[in-house]
């Protein structure tokens, strides 16, 4: 493998980029593509080309895929430092996600279903975290502004797949067929895949190797990998034999109560551990709370998928364009790229505001920028209860702006806190802890994901309780993000 060509360049950096650009667009492309018709298809009737699920059950399935898929990400970088390396480790990634989206796309059996999902998750935890890294390590001893105008672009094409699939994958399903739609998304990662296996010597030795290990330590790798693959394909044997009955939702809610029993025990551990000074536990108090922000946050914010696409679906008036279509209506899906659109119009204008803020001293404290966020989410569920109240008083669907006023309140909301989390948990966290603390990073959004389909499946279709649902959400927001506004300059200042 040869070094990087400083002479070869992609919009003045490095071509390796590209390569990482484009093998996340299609990443981003796959899980957006499939998570806009994913609770559609559960919840569709079967003569629909669905699988019949209750608002519950499929709510239930959304929360634990989404949850599995940023907890993947723990082992999936285990998995890159101590045995593949992550060049392999993306690589195989893609692969994965493409097996598993076109499983879901061969057959509505539920054997096929599940195994899909978990194709999917697996995949995404070992392609996400580590194509991210690759990005970093191209820039190892250049400047901080570099790298982060690198990071800058690496964003654009993340939310660039998640604005093209809603409108690619999103028709494709809801006009031809759910199945095809997932057919779709699979080919755009196999188009990933192909890219980034062509296009890779772009990246010299970057990421090429796992991280030095001992000869001991490998073997126990190992045998930890192995160990787990068999305990994996013992469960999912049992289960397609119809030997282990499964209740969806039991199964979700035990497992967000072990998440958090976890993410409990960890900080316990960490906070009362004799090797961290009394600023260090300061620090890690500080992370916990901005855990239980995160958390917060991301059960609201991605309701997208669950909540507000049924709302979509079944309250919102679609017939704008609906003369293209068979059904008289534009496609549900199409909201989802709404995040995605708003992001990439705003995250410019929000990175001047804090520049131009901090140049004046007057750059708000990380706990502020947090209730900042929060207290959006919470209007914006503000915005959905009028909505609500509309449809239950008046008998009809509401027009498209509520959603897309919702949308937008949250993604303002997401650039407040989001960059601002990632960037403020690397200070704040102990050096010896730094990658642990960003892993309850990854724990509170998979909480947060899991929390969203639960609730997304409680409310489901049903419009009578709505406005008091979403009330709830609208107060929670809002005093979540009141007391951030008000401690946020009590906090202390990072260790780093």
């Amino acid at each position: 493998m040869s070094a990087i060509d400083p002479t070869r360049t992609w919009l003045g950096h490095p071509r390796g980029l590209a390569t990482l650009f484009f093998t996340e667009m299609w990443e981003r492309f796959s899980y957006y593509g499939m998570r806009a018709l994913l609770l559609l298809y559960m919840t569709a009737a079967v003569g629909a080309g669905g699988l019949g699920m209750s608002d519950v059950q499929g709510g239930a399935v959304y929360g634990l895929y989404t949850a599995a898929a940023y907890m993947a990400c723990l082992p999936g970088g285990w998995l890159a430092d101590r045995l593949l390396g992550q060049r392999r480790s993306v690589l195989w990634g893609g692969v994965l996600i493409s097996i598993g989206n076109l499983t879901l796309a061969a057959s509505p059996g539920m054997t096929f279903f599940y195994s899909g999902l978990l194709l999917i998750s697996l995949g995404t935890g070992m392609l996400k975290p580590n194509c991210s890294c690759l990005v970093g390590e191209l820039y190892q001893g250049q400047s901080g502004s570099r790298r982060d105008a690198a990071f800058s672009i690496y964003y654009f094409g993340i939310n660039l797949g998640a604005l093209l699939a809603p409108f690619v994958s999103g028709t494709i399903g809801e006009t031809l067929g759910y199945r095809w739609g997932f057919l779709s998304a699979g080919v755009a990662m196999l188009l990933g895949v192909i890219q980034y296996r062509f296009t890779g010597h772009w990246l010299g030795e970057t990421g090429q190797h796992a991280h030095a290990a001992t000869p001991k330590e490998r073997v126990r790798a190992r045998r930890w990998l192995t160990g787990s693959l068999v305990l994996l394909a013992i469960v999912v044997a049992v289960a397609a034999s119809g030997l282990l009955r499964v209740n969806v939702v039991l199964l979700a809610n035990a497992a967000g109560v072990a998440m958090v029993a976890v993410a409990v025990a960890f900080f316990g551990s960490v906070f009362f551990s004799r090797s961290l000074s009394v600023r260090e536990k300061k620090s890690v108090a500080v992370i916990a709370i901005f855990f239980i922000c995160a958390a917060l946050f991301w059960a609201g914010y991605e309701q997208a998928g669950s909540t507000l696409n049924l709302f979509a679906r079944d309250q919102t008036d679609r017939s704008f364009l609906g003369s293209w279509f068979a059904q008289g209506v534009h496609p549900a899906s199409w909201y989802q790229a709404a995040q995605a659109i708003f992001v990439l119009v705003f995250a410019p204008i929000f990175a001047w505001i804090w520049i131009s803020l901090g140049a004046r001293g007057r750059d708000p404290s990380a706990g502020a920028k947090f209730g900042l966020g929060l207290l959006q989410l919470g209007i914006s569920f503000a915005v959905m209860m009028v909505a609500a109240q509309l449809v239950l008083h008046t008998g009809h669907r509401v027009l498209p702006g509520w959603l897309l006023l919702t949308y937008l309140l949250q993604t303002t909301g997401e650039l407040c806190l989001s960059p601002i989390g990632l960037s403020n948990v690397t200070k704040y966290a102990p050096a010896r802890y730094s990658s642990q603390m960003m892993g309850t990073w990854f724990m509170g959004a998979a909480i947060g994901n899991l929390a969203a389909g639960l609730i997304g499946g409680e409310i489901g279709s049903g419009v009578a309780q709505m406005p008091a649902q979403f009330l709830d959400m609208a107060l929670i927001g809002c005093v979540a993000g009141g007391a951030m506004l008000l401690i946020g300059r009590l906090l202390p200042r990072p260790v780093q």
